[in-house]
């Protein structure tokens, strides 16, 4: 490996890190961050030598014991799903899944049947590798990215964002500029992070091209073969082999690459020939077996021509057994050079053996793409089949199969109908992939196509309700492209055609759903349309129209702030929806995530949550992708609400997933403004990251004044607020409001408020607080729900408190807790008990101060929020001496939740407060790592927290008040 010390001494480091780690995790060992998978991106020009180096360094973690997969991805494969993946996984051990409980999960990169989700399949694909680098270490090793298809491609992007807590290392080599944007852009970003490590390769020097060359060929001329290569080692190794060969002249200018590559291809017989051509076409089907049937030529002819081109090294053997050229640059110039019908033969004839060997139809597309060069009804049903069995899976191959047959179908009447529902499919499939733009295009050519007249009506019937669930269709793609007035423009005129009853239900389901987001219609101003859809549905008994209508008028009026109207719609659908089973609900997935968001915004939050997960339960089982997010963010605002602040979180993180995947700016601000307000909660003051992923969420909301655009400002601004700069926080929730704050949400407008009301009150703005918190007060009793009044009350606590009047401030604090108890929004009980907290010792209330601290810290802990821990911490009532009303209580407390621990839990407690892993208590304890682990879960157990941070500071909180002998000091 000339010229390459400093990249193989870096993958030695990773390597053998990987394979320490890997051994210390089977003794039972901790190794903390370190066991984080890393990515090595290897870039360089054609034939610079990364294949090269990466077989090296497999051939390395070979040597190290650790499991190694490697693949490659290809030319001409491009639209075969997870090929890479594929290949690399042929690698596996034959028992290496005995047992592994989410094989149905991956069946795509197994090459099984199966129809899964595939944002399932990425989860539990980080879930078989973090099992497979068990025990000795996982080398998961991807060549030609570049060539990679788009779900391998999206597949290594939630690998690089979500990085595996495994011994695994990846690396992927590819040609930076024919890298596509979106892998170039994700591992660029995660340079910083220290997730992704970037060895560019540069030319080899020219005293290792001499050493290449070896002593025979003079310095003269091996100093022009590598002015000629520029350092390229495959140029430069193919310039000496024709030197050698004396196929140019000494007197002539070295020839280009690919001239040198022909000449060597035009030396050979014809026989030889076809066999390379079948390889070059063939790619990951070119067994000896298939290469035979395709050329004609078999037995021991066929074997010795084989021999022959392996000893040329214009031919290699995989593991796998399969032929290939020594180099994806010869295979493109093979491929470019075999004239195009006999490549249409080639894969005409492997799409036949496949079906012979009874392949799926995902299998042979690629074949069959490829040999199509007129309108075949047998192969374009073969496309068709492919296309339905990746929809879920891989929706770019899909959408790409599609394609292909749209293309070879006639245009004549007869096919006119399956035009369209081809159409339809293939927009619906670009726009699960991110292609929202092609997809609203071709609904709109679909739109557009006049009606043909048949003479028979349910022709026509068909014709007019393929039409409206293009209409529906592309509404939706228009509302996360950001472009709701036009969603609502194409969703009037469509009602304005006087469509069946059951057409004006699908319309005015949609009409519903776009509306709120509209920055210029109100739900006021299609009240009438939803109206009118409700009384569709229940004109021809539809109870599951009707069921989903009244879910989305229930958020309509919830939205607008009309809660009694919004409760009595939401109690009747979820009358509805829990009296239909699962089957019926299939169509109604975004209503039931309509009806989850206006009990959320009624503060019915074990509703909401009931019905958001009974709606992400079906929407996964049948594939409703694009509703999957609202969905889940329902049930992460929720447990926000409710202080279960690490599930919110994962919540989030798996619709951003999702957002990221189907490329909607809108939906991705939406995704990430939520995901910033669970970090919020979740993360201890100061910690950067929730002010991060808000400052990513107005960037993708871009310059719109819709209401995706809204919300993410006002998350915006409540982590800015959190993080100490209200300057930005007014700035912030200014813009999200416009003139008199009327784009922010009326039922969120009081909790809004409160940002406002603090941020004002820290830049000394006392009068501009006042106005604002007397408008939340006002909004809030309109709106009636105890958590925005409790917001309300802490807005006018600040108030009183700026004056000094602290026992005005100290009720109000109380109250606001109240309030927000009694609908169990415990995020906001427990903040508004610890910032009235002290106030009430202020005033001279301290028993009820320490009470109401201490029930904020518990609720605080056992929600896992740091935010509100962090608070306590600030808060905490002054500890000590009996003069103190808080010191009885506290210890008291203290002691009951101390008292049940162990004398060795209790003793292994103090080590973890003095930061020791669990490693390091078992070596200086002399008991094994597991032993530790059990009692630091009997010990969360007992004293109700749930992380080392907070079992620390209970810890802390007890040697601050060990000289007043409230717990025990020492181990028994």
């Amino acid at each position: 490996m000339l010229g390459r010390s400093v990249e193989l001494a870096r993958f030695d480091a990773l390597l053998d890190r990987a394979a320490r780690d890997a051994r210390a995790t089977a003794r039972g060992k901790e190794f903390g961050d370190s066991g984080r998978s890393r990515l090595v991106d290897i870039t360089g020009e054609a034939g610079i030598g990364k294949s090269r180096l990466l077989g090296e360094v497999c051939a390395r973690a070979r040597r190290r014991g650790m499991t190694v997969l490697r693949g490659r991805a290809t030319e001409y494969e491009r639209q075969v799903p997870f090929q890479v993946f594929t290949d690399a996984l042929a690698h596996l051990d034959p028992h290496a899944l005995d047992g592994f409980q989410e094989t149905d999960a991956v069946a795509p990169l197994l090459q099984r049947s199966g129809a899964v989700d595939r944002f399932g399949l990425h989860r539990s694909t980080a879930v078989l590798l973090t099992r497979l680098a068990a025990p000795s270490g996982l080398l998961l090793a991807l060549d030609d990215l570049h060539w990679a298809d788009p779900a391998s491609l999206e597949l290594l992007d939630h690998l690089v964002r979500h990085p595996l807590h495994a011994s695994v290392v990846l690396a992927v080599t590819r040609r930076d500029r024919q890298s596509p944007e979106s892998l170039s852009a994700r591992l660029t970003r995660e340079l910083d992070t220290g997730t992704v490590i970037r060895l560019g390769l540069r030319p080899l020097s020219s005293r290792d091209c001499a050493e290449l060359a070896g002593p025979g060929l003079p310095p003269a001329e091996t100093a022009a073969l590598y002015a000629a290569s520029e350092g390229n080692p495959f140029y430069f190794l193919t310039l000496l082999q024709a030197h050698r060969g004396s196929t140019t002249p000494e007197s002539s200018a070295p020839p280009g690459l690919g001239s040198l590559l022909l000449d060597e291809l035009t030396a050979l017989a014809p026989s030889r020939r076809s066999i390379v051509d079948a390889v070059a076409v063939l790619g990951e089907h070119a067994t000896p077996a298939m290469v035979s049937r395709v050329t004609g030529r078999s037995g021991t002819a066929f074997t010795a021509d084989v021999h022959a081109l392996t000893r040329r090294d214009l031919l290699r053997s995989t593991p796998q057994g399969l032929l290939t050229l020594r180099h994806p640059v010869v295979r493109t110039l093979v491929h470019e050079s075999t004239p195009f019908l006999r490549r249409v033969e080639i894969h005409r004839l492997a799409a036949q053996e496949l079906a012979r060997a009874g392949a799926s139809a995902a299998e042979r597309a690629h074949h069959v793409e490829r040999s199509l060069t007129a309108w075949d009804p047998a192969a374009v049903a073969v496309l068709e089949e492919a296309a339905v069995r990746t929809a879920r899976t891989a929706p770019a191959s899909c959408a790409h199969w599609l394609d292909v047959a749209l293309r070879h179908l006639p245009h004549t009447p007869q096919h006119a109908a399956r035009r369209r529902e081809l159409m339809l499919r293939r927009a619906r499939a670009l726009a699960a992939c991110g292609g929202l733009r092609e997809s609203r295009d071709l609904l709109q050519e679909l739109i557009a196509t006049p009606r043909r007249s048949s003479g028979d009506p349910a022709t026509g019937e068909n014709q007019d309700r393929l039409r409206v669930r293009a209409v529906v269709l592309c509404a939706l793609v228009e509302r996360h492209l950001g472009r709701c007035t036009e969603a609502v423009a194409l969703l009037r005129r469509e009602l304005a055609r006087d469509p069946a009853p059951a057409d004006v239900v699908r319309l005015g389901l949609e009409l519903g759903s776009a509306a709120p987001q509209d920055s210029d219609t109100s739900y006021a101003q299609v009240r009438t349309e939803v109206e009118g859809a409700l009384a569709a549905a229940r004109s021809m008994g539809d109870e599951v129209g009707e069921a989903g209508v009244l879910a989305v008028a229930a958020l309509g009026e919830a939205y607008e702030g009309n809660m009694t109207t919004a409760h009595g719609l939401a109690r009747q659908a979820a009358a509805l929806v829990d009296s239909l089973p699962d089957n019926d609900l299939t169509a109604l997935c975004e209503p039931l995530a309509r009806l989850g968001w206006a009990e959320a915004f009624l503060e019915h939050y074990p509703d909401a949550e009931r019905h958001a997960e009974r709606g992400l339960d079906i929407a996964r089982r049948s594939g409703q992708l694009y509703v999957v997010p609202h969905l889940l963010l329902c049930l992460s605002h929720v447990r926000v609400q409710t202080c279960r602040i690490s599930s919110a979180l994962e919540l989030a993180d798996q619709a951003e997933d999702i957002a990221r995947g189907i490329g909607s700016d809108q939906l991705l601000a939406f995704v990430l403004a939520s995901k910033a307000a669970a970090l919020v909660a979740a993360c201890p003051p100061g910690d950067p990251r929730p002010l991060a992923v808000a400052e990513e969420a107005v960037a993708a909301a871009g310059t719109g004044v819709d209401w995706w655009a809204s919300t993410a400002w006002c998350i915006f601004g409540w982590a800015a607020l959190m993080a100490g700069d209200p300057v930005r926080a007014r700035d912030a929730m200014l813009r999200a409001g416009g003139p008199e704050l009327q784009r922010i949400q009326p039922s969120m407008r009081p909790l809004y408020l409160e940002i406002l009301v603090t941020a004002a009150l820290v830049t000394g703005r006392a009068e501009e607080a006042r106005g604002w918190a007397e408008r939340a007060s006002k909004e809030a009793e309109q709106l009636g729900l105890p958590m925005l009044r409790a917001s309300a009350l802490r807005s006018t606590a600040h108030l009183p408190l700026a004056q000094g009047d602290t026992a005005a401030a100290a009720d109000l604090f109380a109250e606001a807790a109240a309030e927000s108890a009694r609908c169990g929004a415990v995020f906001w009980e427990a903040y508004s008990l610890l910032l009235g907290a002290p106030l009430e010792a202020a005033a001279g209330h301290g028993r009820d101060g320490t009470r109401a601290w201490l029930r904020g810290r518990r609720l605080a802990e056992a929600g896992g929020s740091g935010i509100l821990v962090g608070l306590a911490d600030a808060t905490r009532p002054p500890g000590g001496g009996s003069e103190t009303p808080y010191g009885s209580p506290e210890r008291a407390e203290l002691s009951e939740r101390l008292a049940a621990l162990t004398a060795r839990e209790l003793e292994i407690a103090e080590l973890v407060a003095q930061g020791l892993t669990s490693q390091a208590i078992a070596d200086r304890l002399y008991v094994s790592r597991r032993t530790v682990e059990t009692h630091v879960s009997r010990a969360f157990r007992k004293t109700g927290v749930s992380s080392r941070t907070a079992l620390a500071t209970l810890m802390a909180r007890r040697r601050a008040g060990s000289r007043f002998g409230d717990a025990r000091t020492e181990p028994d």
